[in-house]
């Protein structure tokens, strides 16, 4: 928590700031403008002694994105030090700004210095002490305007808003300390202002309230849970209710006060001499997503076989091949598809984590086991983690290689927190690089198909030295992408593009780029099932495409209830995975009636017959940046209401999904306006409006959205085990649902599903006196139906 306030007027003990009070220099260039303003008020020449200053610099990077950076001391070692977030990861952003179609304009007048794009402006007052920066839109309809083309003020930066602050600094001249220039703290804020009614969102995997008003929220990833403030997953990027998002670029600590110190005011504070924000237009959610993650980088399009259901051993429980083989046949025997064998820590052996080799002990045949595996059809996930214990089998050949993170003495810096004396890879290093790499491609030889990339957050930062010299404040929450980026480029390319991911659970901006990621260790409650879906839309709204969470819970043992609750809720996520910590997980050790056999049964055949839409979501999402699970406010910016829900989501653009947080399986839940379509019990609910109902364990909420049509797939893959998978061709013997609306005409894309990112048909769909489905693009195999529900 940083509060350098003490109420509305005065600073905090042994806190001083220097606040841009007054414009003394302003400057409009073709593509920028920039401002220096003073910090009191100049009444003649002899006040420009002994008075900081602060700079400041707006540009216009993308379309209708602002880029506002403010400076103390430009020149100070704090803000040049890498590592920094790579941006426009997909794009030649030299040739993007050249073929920009929204001309910037800029300007200057006696009274103000202006920036302006199509539908996005800063003004800064120039008068003297008058400093204020107005952000409007203009143009356009926003989610709280009236009527399309009136200007509105999203935000500003007023009175005392932007500020160069000194904490613990010399007592006798906060601005001069000859002998201890470094004593004490300082930071650099900005303070935008928030308008009545406006709600912020976002911010990474938050598990708390899911409207960030109200809350303190610090960039520092750490391995908490979900049943705290701290996170796996920190992203400093948020979305307002006003049509607008900020994203500061960086990957050190930046603390967010969310009306917790200003009550009018999101204040952001980095410990650096600069800071820097980017102002995104929308106006809509989904526009201002599809620009934030241009800008970041879009998520890669994970391969059709992930979605199908991933089955792991638990964490701390014991298993060998026999196990293993026990657990796939059961789930067999019983019908259940499994697309995913996962292999827990304890496939290497205690105290050699990780050496990268399979315990020979209990697996003394691993590459036969994996291939008799694999000749089943199953794909293969291994645990691994960048931690190297000193009785690991390649920790010598990380210190004589120089692979380590190091101490500034030289030594390699080693911890006994998880692993005994074990030691951190260093990611900057590009040899460190490829020695990791060459462990992961030894085991991909094996049959390895993907990696669980956990940990990364217990990253050091005291007497800490990367190999290229990297500020390790800033590495510790920029240390993951490097993990998971090295990780994923090794699977790429081994398999290709579009068929690998890793199964993440730290990161930060730009971590979207290499799916998937799950949300860390809930306990087994429904409060935590809760809390993990919270998680999972604030995820969502940084970028993240692709995301999971351990079915049942973490910590824990799920009663029969909860586990069977929690298995539909699973199933209409983008990834499905059951894992546990100390109990197995499946389904007929937890529920002795064989009745959570039949739910989980239910559920994965109903997300593999939803994979023709789900993966055609999954397309859209890699291209556009929108997450496959998304908050309501996402399709309906317009509905005031929706902005406040987080129980329930959309699963793409037509399907309303309402988890069950309750043994008894009552629920009331919000529909928005129009007629929805209950897929599972065939009733159609009007809104806007509450519905309370009680759904068995078989059933919940999903509905399909009025004007919209899907793609079913076969109700039931051939087969059981892994022959019953994701994985097959959407466009045979489909079914088209249709809720069907007066004038109905939309397009319906069917993916391919052995050349992801291709398409194998398009549908054209539309009331043409009586509803009609036409192929316009592909053709469809073997017979396939249409049912029409609605008017």
């Amino acid at each position: 928590m940083v509060k350098f306030s003490n109420g509305m007027w005065w600073a905090a003990d042994g806190v001083s700031i220097d606040w841009a009070t007054e414009s003394v220099k302003s400057e409009a260039k073709e593509q920028s403008i920039r401002c220096v303003a003073s910090s009191r008020h100049i009444n003649h020449r002899g006040d420009t002694l002994n008075t900081p200053t602060i700079t400041l610099e707006c540009s216009s990077p993308l379309p209708d994105t602002l880029l506002l950076t403010a400076y103390h001391w430009k020149a100070q070692k704090s803000t040049i030090l890498g590592p920094d977030y790579e941006l426009y990861p997909d794009v030649n952003y030299k040739q993007l700004a050249a073929e920009r179609q929204d001309s910037v304009t800029t300007s200057k007048t006696d009274s103000s210095l202006r920036i302006a794009t199509k539908t996005l402006s800063a003004t800064i007052d120039t008068r003297p002490s008058s400093f204020n920066i107005d952000f409007t839109s203009h143009g356009v309809k926003n989610p709280t305007t009236v009527s399309p083309g009136s200007d509105l003020l999203l935000t500003k930066l007023g009175w005392r808003s932007v500020g160069y602050i000194k904490r613990e600094t010399s007592a006798g001249h906060p601005t001069l300390s000859l002998k201890k220039p470094d004593m004490g703290e300082r930071w650099f804020t900005m303070q935008f202002q928030l308008s009545v009614g406006e709600k912020i969102y976002g911010l990474g995997e938050r598990f708390g309230p899911f409207i960030k008003n109200g809350q303190t929220i610090d960039m520092w990833n750490e391995d908490g849970g979900t049943s705290s403030e701290l996170t796996y997953k920190n992203v400093p990027f948020f979305i307002s209710s006003k049509g607008y998002g900020i994203f500061v670029p960086c990957p050190g600590f930046v603390t967010f006060e969310v009306q917790s110190e200003r009550t009018t005011r999101v204040n952001i504070a980095v410990p650096y001499e600069s800071l820097s924000a980017y102002l995104i237009h929308g106006p809509t959610p989904a526009a201002i997503m599809e620009r934030y993650s241009l800008l970041t980088g879009r998520p890669a399009l994970p391969p059709p076989w992930t979605f199908g259901l991933f089955l792991s051993t638990s964490f701390t429980t014991s298993y060998d091949e026999k196990t293993v083989n026990e657990f796939l046949e059961g789930m067999d025997k019983r019908d259940i598809a499994v697309g995913v064998f996962h292999f827990d820590c304890f496939w290497q052996k205690g105290f050699h984590w990780c050496d990268y080799e399979f315990d020979e002990e209990f697996f003394p045949d691993a590459k036969g086991q994996l291939k008799r595996l694999k000749d089943k059809g199953y794909k293969i996930c291994v645990w691994i983690n960048p931690y190297i214990a000193q009785e690991s089998k390649i920790f010598d050949e990380g210190v004589e290689g120089g692979y380590f993170i190091k101490k500034s003495d030289g030594s390699v810096w080693q911890c006994d927190f998880w692993q005994a004396g074990m030691a951190f890879i260093d990611f900057t290093n590009p040899a460190a690089c490829k020695w990791y790499q060459s462990k992961l491609e030894a085991l991909m030889d094996l049959g390895v198909d993907c990696f669980k990339t956990d940990f990364g957050e217990r990253i050091p930062t005291g007497n800490t030295v990367y190999y290229d010299g990297s500020n390790v404040d800033k590495m510790h929450n920029y240390y993951p992408f490097l993990y998971n980026k090295v990780t994923f480029e090794a699977i790429e390319k081994r398999y290709g593009k579009n068929e690998a991911i890793v199964f993440a659970r730290s990161t930060t901006a730009g971590g979207q780029r290499f799916p998937v990621h799950w949300g860390g260790d809930p306990m087994s409650t429904f409060e935590a099932m809760a809390e993990t879906l919270r998680g999972g839309l604030s995820l969502g709204l940084c970028g993240f495409g692709y995301w999971a969470h351990d079915i049942g819970g973490f910590e824990g043992k799920p009663d029969p209830a909860l586990y069977k609750r929690w298995f539909a809720f699973g199933a209409l996520s983008s990834h499905s995975r059951l894992h546990g910590s100390g109990s197995y997980r499946v389904p007929w050790l937890i529920d002795e009636s064989g009745e959570a056999d039949l739910v989980l049964k239910k559920f994965i055949d109903l997300k593999i017959s939803l994979m023709p839409y789900i993966y055609s979501t999954a397309i859209k999402t890699h291209k556009t940046g929108v997450a496959m699970m998304r908050p309501l406010f996402m399709e309906f910016p317009d509905d005031p209401f929706v902005w406040n829900i987080d129980t329930q989501y959309m699963l793409g653009p037509n399907l309303l999904v309402v988890p069950i947080f309750s043994a008894e399986g009552t629920v009331q839940y919000y529909v928005p306006k129009g007629q929805w379509y209950g897929i599972l019990d065939e009733k159609i609910r009007t809104g806007p409006g509450f519905v309370t109902e009680t759904h068995d364990f078989f059933s919940l909420p999903l509905l399909l959205r009025p004007g919209s049509a899907i793609v079913l797939g076969k109700e039931r893959a051939e087969g059981s085990g892994a022959r019953g998978k994701a994985t097959y061709d959407y466009s045979e013997e489909i079914t088209v649902v249709v809720n069907a609306v007066p004038g109905l005409d939309v397009l319906v894309e069917i993916p391919n599903s052995s050349a992801p990112g291709e398409v194998s048909a398009v549908l054209r769909v539309h009331d043409d006196g009586g509803i009609k489905v036409e192929v316009v693009e592909g053709k469809l195999k073997g017979e396939w139906k249409t049912k029409v529900v609605g008017f």
